[in-house]
């Protein structure tokens, strides 16, 4: 097993291709495997280049906990470059690993993560330059091809494609998974032996045991075949973060990559509720990490990597209940070595001049604040649970601390959303950038900078506005213009947006059913690559793909449906209870807020009963856990 080694192939081919070192693997902490000792093994595939994928904590995380078993074996792959995947396709070569570069058709398990939706065609790629058939149906042997990730949430798009979908947080089901491959082996099994088998494990999702059935709405639906299989998949989830393995001898990636930081994840989970959110609710319920643990582990993965930034890794990291003690021990422990804190995640309702001063204690790094909307009825509606006091009190302690330039992201084309309540984001950026003038300390001379990061809704499934089409094409363009317009005359603020086909494109795949799996296969064939970057996506290559399968991903996007409607993912469950989304859609309507469930009352939205779990909330250090 996994004797085959093609280095000497690759290794002619570097000189000739960008950034070779992403490619010859051998990074400082990598783990290798004597091959002829392991019992079972897996290829971890990002499906995009390895200075994002070697960005991805959930990569690291799996990579640990499976090598940490002495009788498994994990290694990583990434999307080849065009340069590199050339040569492949030019010299006869399979896509290979990292760690010994042999051929992903040589692995038990070929696993992907799907993080976005724009990455779907290059899994399709990769599983080519693997020499892997792309259709689950055609695969009569090993390996066994899996994904997980949060869009798994809805499958469908890829359910063509995938023999197992991992449902939920993967540290364990993985294990259990690697731990029955290694039992079929040994008994002389085939694949589909294992598929019967693995229908035990919770939280895998396995489409060859559903059919499909057309519900009255057009979409399909899933259905199980017969009364063995279970009619919903609950996803996994580990409930005590401080008993999870995690990596404290991060991977050093060989080249820069686009978050070249020590990371460190301090919780899970988020019980805010804003209701465009899709990671607000399948991450729930909220799961903090002991500080004293974290501490711990940050000594150890400064003393492994010699990182100058320590990344603190959470959906809203100033919402961890010991934010403050926490960087204050980190700062105690590490900033006599220049090693500073990095909050990548935060809220403008959890940020204070306080937690402003420490972060910036070594260095400054960059802020990023998410109004999500202008005004304050559609933050009302989108339940942010932020005011305009939060946002300016926020901006303005960054900017008294010396920060010169902050970003804002806020999105358009959400539900209930008015022109004036796009024009009121340019009102609230000006404002801003005026207040924080009138706070810069007068030391500083380098002018006052805002960059705003406008997304287009993207419906996604399992949140409350999941029921809510996307704007089209023409209204997205006109609410783009009018922003465009209105921060024209201002210099120092600087508007990036979204490009419209691709937001639509994404929405369709977020929310469409298992026809999308031919409309994908068209575009793979016609070329379809890395279409989440500018460069590579070819709009008219996928709108082809559509037509010829004859359908709109327009259509498909801005779809509405109604309470009562069979959805195409309501065979996953991240166990928030559909009725409390739908409630939460309607209270949309009037702007009536939930209240985040940590600070008050259970909102009853289901996870805790559905899943046997609860809120874990980190005590102050050296104190007593409640």
């Amino acid at each position: 097993m996994l004797t085959i080694s093609i280095w000497p192939q690759i290794k002619k081919n570097l000189p000739d291709v960008q950034k070779p070192a992403q490619y010859i693997g051998g990074e400082f902490n990598q783990i290798s495997k004597d091959a002829a000792k392991v019992s079972a093994s897996m290829v971890f595939c990002f499906p995009d280049t390895y200075e994002i994928g070697m960005s991805h904590l959930g990569l690291r995380i799996i990579y640990e906990a499976i090598n940490a078993e002495e009788d498994l074996l994990c290694e990583r792959a990434f999307a080849p470059q065009a340069d590199m995947e050339a040569k492949l396709r030019q010299q006869h070569l399979p896509l290979f690993s990292l760690e010994n570069h042999r051929p992903l058709k040589e692995f038990d398990i070929v696993g992907f993560t799907l993080q976005y939706e724009m990455s779907y065609s290059n899994v399709l790629n990769m599983l080519e330059l693997a020499e892997i058939p792309l259709i689950a149906a055609d695969r009569m042997g090993w390996p066994l091809v899996i994904a997980g990730g949060p869009c798994v949430y809805n499958p469908e798009p890829l359910s063509d494609f995938i023999d197992v979908f991992v449902i939920g947080e993967g540290e364990q089901v993985s294990i259990e998974l690697m731990r029955l491959v290694k039992e079929i082996k040994n008994e002389g099994g085939d694949k589909q032996e294992l598929l019967n088998r693995a229908l035990k494990i919770d939280g895998l999702y396995i489409p060859c045991f559903y059919k499909k059935v057309a519900a009255k709405t057009g979409v399909i639906i899933r259905e199980p075949e017969s009364g063995q299989v279970p009619a919903v998949v609950k996803k996994r989830l580990c409930v005590d973060l401080d008993k999870t393995v995690f990596p404290l001898k991060a991977l050093l990636p060989n080249i820069q990559t686009v978050h070249d930081r020590l990371m460190l994840e301090i919780m899970r989970g988020c019980g805010r509720g804003c209701r465009f959110c899709q990671a607000g609710i399948i991450y729930r319920p909220i799961r903090e990490r002991d500080p004293d643990l974290l501490r711990e582990q940050a000594r150890q993965l400064v003393a492994a990597t010699g990182y100058e930034d320590i990344g603190l890794l959470s959906l809203s990291s100033a919402d961890y209940s010991c934010i403050s003690e926490l960087i204050d021990m980190l700062m105690a422990d590490h900033s006599c070595r220049n090693v500073g804190v990095a909050l990548p995640s935060l809220r403008v309702d959890a940020f204070s001049v306080d937690l402003a001063a420490k972060v910036q204690q070594v260095r400054k790094s960059g802020l990023t604040f998410a109004p999500e909307a202008g005004s304050q009825q559609l933050r009302n509606i989108i339940n942010k649970g932020v005011s305009e006091e939060n946002i300016f009190a926020a901006t303005e302690a960054a900017f008294s601390q010396g920060y010169t330039a902050i970003k804002l992201y806020f999105m358009i084309g959400l539900p209930y959303e008015s022109n004036e309540d796009v024009v009121a984001i340019a009102d609230l950026a000006q404002r801003v950038l005026l207040a924080g003038r009138k706070v810069k300390p007068a030391e500083i001379r380098k002018p006052l900078k805002l960059t705003l990061g406008v997304a287009s809704f993207v419906p996604k499934p399992h949140t409350p506005f999941q029921w809510h089409g996307a704007n089209n094409e023409e209204v997205l363009k006109e609410k783009q213009e009018l922003l465009k317009k209105q921060l024209r005359p201002i210099k120092s603020i600087t508007l990036n947006y979204h490009d419209i086909t691709t937001s639509l494109l994404e929405a369709a795949f977020a929310r469409g059913d298992s026809r999308l799996g031919k409309v994908l296969l068209r575009a793979h064939d016609k070329g379809c690559r890395f279409d989440g970057w500018k460069e590579y996506f070819r709009a008219d290559l996928w709108a082809q793909a559509f037509v010829e399968e004859g359908l709109d991903y327009r259509n498909i996007a801005t779809q509405t449906f109604a309470c009562d409607d069979a959805l195409p993912w309501q065979h996953i469950s991240c166990g928030i209870d559909s009725d409390w989304l739908w409630q939460e859609n309607l209270k949309a309507a009037s702007g009536q807020p939930t209240v985040d469930c940590r600070n008050g009352d259970c909102n009853g939205c289901g996870v805790c009963a559905n899943l046997a779990s609860a809120n874990v909330l980190a005590t102050r250090a050296g104190d007593d856990h409640e």
